[in-house]
């Protein structure tokens, strides 16, 4: 679980956005987004550098599921 859509509304940026700093599809980040598939840590760092956060506020820790 990520939470990267918090962070987007916390932020009031728009997924679109995202998806073009990333290099990858609407779709693909629509389903990071809604947690539907997780990011390769790779590509969460990346969002993490793009979204100007550490990267573990882009993850809920178990105990917060």
């Amino acid at each position: 679980m990520n939470r990267i859509k918090e962070v987007l509304e916390q932020k009031g940026i728009k997924q679109i956005w995202l998806s073009e700093q990333l290099g990858k599809s609407y779709n693909m980040v629509n389903s990071y987004v809604q947690n539907r598939r997780q990011p390769s840590i790779e590509d969460l760092y990346k969002i993490a550098e793009i979204l100007s956060v550490d990267v573990t506020e882009l993850l809920k820790s178990k105990t917060n599921v």
